[in-house]
């Protein structure tokens, strides 16, 4: 099978959207098909050619005066990858190939990431539109994408080509550790102000892995707290295992999150998890059976959690086992199988 993936870059900027493509695109490439891709570029090109994926640039952009240019490149990317499928990751992408259809065969797979967008409506261009969980899913049908289009291929993370071998960090103990980007949406907020309501007595450090627009709104909100000298500001990191590797306990506190993928590496490191019952998370989490789940927002419950996970070493060893307990189904290559099977049958349209 001949498959293009689109995504505006691949940058190694831990941009969800863009990894899932590249693993997909990398295993797609190992299992024999012929993958290309298309994007604005980053270092994940390198990547992508040590495993037989062709990578062509092309300038993305919003503004609508570059269509015309985007269009030219798009069509001799066509030109050369001559594909059976696209699968777009992206708006832009998505939009691009469907004006690009007429007087060619291929199927068009888009792939909805971030459901919270208002753009997301747009994938419906698709002949099948991908869902990273079944909440998404589920909002996508409210939003008017026929159900009979829509399929569930939730994200997988284990035996990523992207991640390596790492030693885990030196880390301060009890260690509490969030790997998000710094936007209000991931809750840091929260997170932040229910450490910070810990008896003063409890010790712990809160390590914030993460880069994004919203950091020094956080960081002023933890120079005011009075656990501000035990919390810590890591920024954006390539390979965050390493601090995976050294949690007591991790914490994903987020307003809204399809289905993040740094659900199934905590799991994948046996990490003690504590998260919001909100859109995928969830389902990443078994409803609960692998990790404790709070209302989003719940900032009370997130912080009796932590008291009881930091006071009850066997409590967080119990939650650290069911974390690791029942994860193949996390895999890229169990994403990957299906993808490729949904890529079959829209073939059959």
């Amino acid at each position: 099978m001949r498959i293009l993936h689109i995504t505006n870059h691949v940058l190694e900027i831990g941009n969800g959207i863009v990894n899932v493509a590249v693993d997909l695109a990398c295993t797609q490439s190992e299992m024999g098909h012929e993958v290309f891709f298309a994007s604005g570029g980053g270092e994940y090109e390198n990547l992508l050619n040590q495993h037989g994926v062709k990578h062509h640039a092309m300038g993305f952009s919003k503004s609508l005066l570059r269509t015309p240019k985007m269009l030219i490149n798009l069509r001799r990317i066509m030109a050369e990858a001559r594909p059976d499928v696209v699968h777009a990751h992206m708006m832009t992408g998505a939009l691009l190939s469907k004006l690009l259809r007429v007087g060619r065969r291929y199927r068009l797979v888009t792939h909805v990431h971030n459901e919270f967008q208002k753009s997301a409506r747009v994938m419906s261009v698709g002949d099948a539109v991908i869902a990273v969980s079944a909440a998404v899913s589920r909002s996508m049908a409210e939003r008017g994408i026929p159900v009979k289009k829509l399929h569930v291929i939730r994200n997988g993370t284990i035996h990523s080509p992207r991640v390596c071998s790492v030693e885990a960090k030196t880390l301060q103990h009890p260690a509490i550790v969030s790997v998000a980007g710094m936007y209000e949406r991931k809750g840091i907020r929260d997170l932040i102000e229910a450490f910070t309501n810990l008896p003063s007595e409890i010790p712990g450090h809160l390590y914030l892995v993460g880069e994004g627009p919203d950091r020094k709104v956080f960081e002023d909100l933890a120079k005011k707290s009075s656990r501000r000298d035990q919390i810590h500001f890591e920024g954006f990191q390539p390979q965050p295992q390493s601090y995976l590797k050294s949690a007591d306990i991790f914490v994903l506190a987020s307003r809204k999150d399809p289905f993040p993928l740094v659900i199934p590496e905590a799991r994948e490191n046996a990490c003690a998890i504590i998260a919001s019952k909100v859109d995928g998370i969830p389902e990443a989490l078994e409803d609960g059976r692998a990790g404790q789940l709070f209302d989003p927002g719940d900032v009370n419950a997130l912080t009796s959690y932590l008291y009881q996970f930091l006071c009850d070493q066997d409590l967080r060893a119990q939650f650290a086992e069911r974390s690791h307990t029942h994860i193949d189904w996390l895999t890229v290559q169990r994403m990957t199988d299906e993808t490729l099977n949904l890529y079959e049958k829209v073939m059959l349209l």
